[in-house]
Parts: structure tokens; C-alpha cells; sequence
């Protein structure tokens, strides 16, 4: 339950409480029952880097990233083909995302910064993605492959909680999710 789903359950069982008899319990009944319908969208995910040894290689390219909004959080999908090795990675916030090769910072909007580093080369050339309405993601910057890895920078609303994993996809290839909660 968020912080605005007890504020408003609080508020309605106080009112219920004010009120005297069956109509009372009635209220409570139907405040606590509307409550526990909304989602419950807390996470244990932390904050903390999430990595695996860098010494994890895919041989497969990068071939495109995607996006999506879920109830409690947004998630960010970077599709790399078929290839072998395993796949590793490198997600943490940063104070600033910076280009692979010339560590030159590169700007990223947003509230706080998440550098996503995937052990594999890029076959997409640098672009960005600017989310208009979204609960937590701002920026997506693709910002250069180099040596075999491929960055990103992720701009969000703020240092949230965040969950790293990896899919294998129907073809072979390889999936990076990336979840960032909406809120703590």
C-alpha cells in the first residue's frame, strides 16, 4: 500500500469510526476492502549496483532497445542476437554517464543518471529517446560501443530501486531487463 492509498484508507476509517452503529462498520468494511485492491508495488531491489564479472562475453551484437510502463515500475529491454559465451553486464547510478573509450561525460536528462554497461558490441548507431509522461524514465541515450561493450545512459526521476536480469530470447539471442520501481 503507497503512502497516498494509507492516507486515504486512515481517512476513511477515521470518518467510519465517527460515525456510530452498523453504518459505521460498514464504512470501515468498505474502505479497508477498496484498500487492499489497489497494488502493492513494494520492492527489496535496492538501489546498489547491479553486475555481473566483467569478464562475461557475448558474442552476439546489440540489435535494439526497447521500452515499457507496468503498474509499478519501467522497464528497459536491450535485445542482443544470437551469439555464445554468457552475457554480462554492468547497471549503477552514476553521478554522470560517460561515453565508453573517451570517458567523456554525456549529458543525460533526468533526476539521476543509470549507467548500463552489456558485454556485448552494438550493431545500432547512437541515438536518444526522451519520455514524455512516464512515471520514472526521462532519457535514453545510446552513447557508443567500444572494445566489445555497448553503453547506455538512463535518465530518471530520482535514485529508485532497481532490478537487473537476463532472458533468452526465442531465437537464441539474448534479453537485458532493466526495472526501475516507481517509488521506494
Amino acid at each position: 500500500m503507497n503512502a497516498m492509498t494509507r492516507r486515504i484508507a486512515v481517512a476513511a476509517t477515521a470518518a467510519a469510526v465517527a460515525a456510530s452503529g452498523a453504518a459505521g462498520v460498514t464504512a470501515t468494511r468498505a474502505a479497508t476492502a477498496s484498500a487492499s485492491t489497489t497494488p502493492h508495488c513494494s520492492t527489496t531491489w535496492g538501489s546498489q549496483p547491479k553486475a555481473t564479472a566483467p569478464a562475461l562475453l557475448w558474442t552476439g551484437a546489440v540489435d535494439g532497445v526497447r521500452s515499457g510502463r507496468h503498474t509499478c515500475y519501467d522497464r528497459l529491454v536491450v535485445d542482443i542476437g544470437r551469439g555464445a559465451g554468457r552475457l554480462g553486464y554492468d547497471v549503477r547510478y552514476v553521478a554522470a554517464v560517460t561515453a565508453p573509450g573517451s570517458g567523456l561525460p554525456v549529458p543525460v536528462t533526468g533526476g539521476a543518471r543509470i549507467q548500463v554497461t552489456v558485454n556485448a558490441p552494438s550493431a545500432v548507431g547512437t541515438s536518444s529517446t526522451t519520455f514524455i509522461g512516464w512515471r520514472t524514465f526521462r532519457q535514453l541515450r545510446n552513447v557508443g560501443s567500444f572494445e566489445g561493450y555497448t553503453d547506455y545512459g538512463l535518465g530518471v526521476r530520482a535514485r529508485l530501486p532497481l532490478r537487473t536480469f537476463v532472458l533468452t530470447a526465442d531465437d537464441g539471442g539474448r534479453r537485458l531487463v532493466i526495472d526501475v520501481a516507481h517509488a521506494w
